[in-house]
This record gives C-alpha cells, sequence and structure tokens, in this order.
C-alpha cells in the first residue's frame, strides 16, 4: 500500500513537473516568435464565432477557392470586339513544352510570311528544327561557362547557378534571333514535331543529367597542371556529339537542305524549288533582328535605364538579352503604334494571374477573393515582383487592342499557342487594367520606339545576375 502511494505521489510530481515545463516552453516560445497557447486561443477567435463561418467553410472545403470566388458582378466586362486588330491565320500548339518563346517569336515572322506570299493559314516554320539547334546550343553554353569558371569554387554562386540550370526548353525573344541568324528556318513539312519536342521533360532531364556529369568532368580536367585549351574543347566537342546523338535520336536529325512546293491561299502549287535552311529564311523571313528592341515594365528598377542579364541567352556567341526599362505610360503607345501598322509582337506577362480559363479573359475583378475570405490583398505591381508574388511566366503574340473614343485602350488580345480550344479561339483577352498590372515584356521594331526612348537603348547596359528571380526563362 505505501509503494503504491509512493508510485503515485512520484506520478503526480512528474506530471506536475512535466506541465510546468511546458508552460514554461509555451511562454518561452512566445517570448522567442513561437506560438504560445495565449497566442493560440487568440488566433482561433477568427473563426467559427458564427453561423455564416462555418456555412461558408462546409462550401469551401469541397470547392476551389478560384470557383468560389468567381465575381458575378464583373461577368458583362468580356467583350471579344477590337478597333485594331493584326488579323492571324491558325494558332499553333506548344503542347507538353516550355516553348511558348520560339512559337511567339516565330510566329511574328510567320504572320509576315502568310501575308506577303499569300500563304495558307496552317502554314508553320518548323518548331522542332529550331528548337533541336537550341538545345544543342544551350548545351554548348553550359560547357564553355563550365571551363570559364573552373578556377572558381563549386560553392560560388556562379558555378551553382550553373550546375542547376545546365539546360531547359524555357527562354526568350533574342534566342530566337541568334538561333535564327545562325542556323536558318525550315517549313514545319521539312522537320515536324516528334514526341518528344511535343512532350519535353524526360529528355530535358536526360541531357540535363548528362550535362552536369559533363560538367564536373571538364572542371576536373581544367584544374589539370599542363591542361590546353585545345584539349578542353577536343573533349567538349566529344561531349556535344554525345548531345547531338540524343537530340536526333528523339527529335530527328535536321535537315541540311530538302524539296519544298509553296502553295497559294486555296492550296494551289505556285512553286517547287530546292532550299538550305538559310536561302528559305532569307527568301520567306529574312529580319534584320538589329532593328528588334525588348521594353519591359519593371517597377524595383530605375526607368529609363538598359539592362542585361548575365548568361540569358541561348547561344554562347550570341547576345545577352537587353531590356530598356519603361513605365506603362511610354510602352502602350509604342504597341498601340504597332498594331495600328498590322504588326504583331512578342509579350509577356504572367499569365495566370486572374485568368478565366473557360473564357480566355484575364482581368483583376474576374475573382473576389478578398469578399470570400475576409481579408485584403493589396500589394502593388512593385509589391508583387519584390516578394516573388509575380513575374513573367508566359510569352505570347500581341496582336489587338480596342481603343475608345480617345485613343485610350480598354482591352488587348494576345494569341497563344496552346492551341485553337483554349481561351476565345485559341487567343487571350485581358483588360487594360490586368495588362498595367501583369504585363512585362514586349519587342518592338525600331521605328515604333520614339526617337528619345530609342537613343536611351546606345547607353552602357547594367548587367544583373542569371539567377536574378525576375529573369526566369519563359514557357
Amino acid at each position: 500500500m505505501k509503494l503504491h502511494l509512493c508510485l503515485l505521489s512520484a506520478l503526480l510530481l512528474a506530471t506536475g513537473s512535466t506541465m510546468a515545463q511546458k508552460g514554461n516552453q509555451s511562454t518561452a516560445a512566445a517570448d522567442n516568435g513561437g506560438i504560445s497557447t495565449t497566442m493560440m486561443q487568440q488566433i482561433k477567435k477568427s473563426f467559427g464565432t458564427n453561423p455564416a463561418d462555418k456555412a461558408l467553410r462546409n462550401i469551401m472545403v469541397s470547392n476551389s477557392p478560384a470557383k468560389m470566388a468567381v465575381n458575378y458582378d464583373n461577368k458583362n466586362a468580356f467583350d471579344s470586339h477590337f478597333s485594331t486588330r493584326v488579323v492571324s491565320k491558325a494558332v499553333t500548339d506548344q503542347k507538353s513544352s516550355g516553348r511558348c518563346w520560339m512559337f511567339t517569336g516565330m510566329n511574328v515572322l510567320r504572320n509576315k510570311a502568310i501575308r506577303k506570299y499569300h500563304l495558307p493559314a496552317d502554314f508553320q516554320f518548323s518548331q522542332a528544327y529550331t528548337f533541336f539547334y537550341d538545345q544543342l546550343e544551350k548545351s554548348n553554353l553550359f560547357l564553355q561557362a563550365v571551363i570559364d569558371t573552373y578556377k572558381k569554387p563549386f560553392e560560388d554562386k556562379e558555378v551553382e547557378w550553373l550546375f542547376k540550370n545546365p539546360i531547359g526548353d524555357g527562354g526568350q525573344f533574342t534566342g530566337i534571333a541568334n538561333l535564327i541568324e545562325k542556323y536558318g528556318l525550315v517549313p514545319k513539312e521539312a522537320m515536324p514535331e516528334t514526341f518528344n519536342t511535343n512532350n519535353t521533360s524526360s529528355i530535358s532531364s536526360l541531357l540535363a543529367l548528362k550535362l552536369r556529369e559533363n560538367g564536373l568532368e571538364l572542371r576536373t580536367m581544367a584544374a589539370q597542371k599542363g591542361m590546353t585549351a585545345a584539349k578542353l574543347q577536343a573533349r567538349k566537342t566529344e561531349m556535344l556529339g554525345t548531345i547531338y546523338r540524343m537530340l536526333a535520336l528523339t527529335f530527328g536529325e535536321p535537315p541540311s537542305e530538302f524539296t519544298w512546293t509553296q502553295r497559294d491561299e486555296k492550296g494551289n502549287a505556285v512553286s517547287t524549288e530546292n532550299y538550305t535552311p538559310m536561302s528559305f529564311y532569307e527568301k520567306y523571313a529574312k529580319t534584320d533582328f538589329s532593328k528588334f528592341y525588348m521594353v519591359m515594365n519593371d517597377p524595383t528598377r530605375e526607368y529609363y535605364k538598359v539592362y542585361e542579364i548575365q548568361y540569358d541567352r541561348h547561344v554562347y556567341d550570341g547576345q545577352n538579352w537587353r531590356y530598356l526599362n519603361l513605365p506603362m505610360s511610354d510602352i502602350a503607345p509604342m504597341c498601340i503604334a504597332s498594331l495600328k501598322d498590322s504588326t504583331m509582337m512578342y509579350f509577356s506577362c504572367d499569365v495566370g494571374k486572374f485568368l478565366d480559363r473557360d473564357k480566355g479573359f484575364m482581368d483583376p475583378d474576374n475573382f473576389d477573393y478578398a469578399t470570400l475570405l475576409g481579408t485584403t490583398f493589396g500589394m502593388n505591381k512593385e509589391q508583387r515582383v519584390r516578394t516573388f508574388a509575380s513575374g513573367s511566366s508566359h510569352a505570347m503574340t500581341l496582336c489587338a487592342v480596342d481603343l475608345d473614343a480617345d485613343g485610350k485602350p480598354l482591352k488587348w488580345m494576345v494569341e497563344n499557342s496552346w492551341g485553337p480550344n483554349y481561351g476565345y479561339q485559341g487567343n487571350l483577352i485581358m483588360s487594360n487594367k490586368w495588362f498595367d498590372e501583369y504585363m512585362f515584356r514586349v519587342v518592338l521594331e525600331e521605328k515604333y520606339i520614339p526617337t528619345n526612348l530609342r537613343a536611351l537603348l546606345n547607353q552602357k547596359p547594367i548587367m544583373l545576375p542569371a539567377w536574378d528571380p525576375m529573369f526566369a526563362p519563359e514557357e
């Protein structure tokens, strides 16, 4: 009996001691920034004190917030009329790949070729052809950058970034320019899409794995005593031979020459000729890319300055991406001038924000999350960019604007590359309010840029690091 009492007393003391310790720990947690018991009680008061909360919870636990937040008051904001529109033909489809930048850039050239030569609506340049060389050139860019940085420790930020990003299928307009100027173009019939060009994830993973392995070998070789640049280049060439073979097996090998029949709008044969990729480009899409400039709205950085992004190119011997940073009040008039002159533009934005996927309509008022969740979402564009809440994610082709009686934009439209059945007949429509908040980049021909802004393009660019979060490749 005494033994039982002693054990019970010891247990009670231990329990009390443990509870006291937990209480002390909880208080200490609050003092150190943790959630204490008292704090938790205060937090829990924010929910469940009225029947409306419970009723809303019962609905929301089984439904998407986006579905529940659809703003009925904004249902009539969608309108497909445009006062100024560059008529496009057949909408393209990048399928399950991150090649939006390529489809967008080539659609700009494609539209001009169709109008100039009266080609059929479904005419396309081969995306598979250009993508083959994109992947080969990006492989060389990575391997050569590894050689260039071999003296830096593996923990160096630049070296770390290289091995994290050896290759990818995303990109931007500078890549289009450099690749086409170097390798030309072919029609889609000369090199059609394959499963792996339409579905890039598997081959991209294998290429990245092989390149990382090759990169480690090159770093080791470069550090060896007596190693010469010639030996490194010879070994790199062997590595690129393996990459070429992987690409040829999965994409098909690019043609060096081909025969193609030009047809008119009705499908009638016009001419049949032999071409090389360069002669085909020079006939159907010859472009002075030096007259194209990217402008961007990045409110986190100083306006009216030119910026350059390290390693943001597709070709080692090409150009890094450069842009002139401007307020939206300067960008919109230039876009309007281009569209009035029947010229589409490469355009990129944060495509997923407030997108009504059924209509293909983007507007900040499409969804009322604030009322649904009983809070506010008040960050402006600059704050969203600084906190990684927004950034350019997708490239499309800007093709239309609707202007009011005073010439001010009401809404815009882009031709997308997600197939003809997505959105509004393959296009996405955005309100001007959305355009201001979520548009980031547009490529303009020099003639649409006012003289005072064009002069700014000659200034020495400010170099930004490759890992700057604002400059992830568009997909």
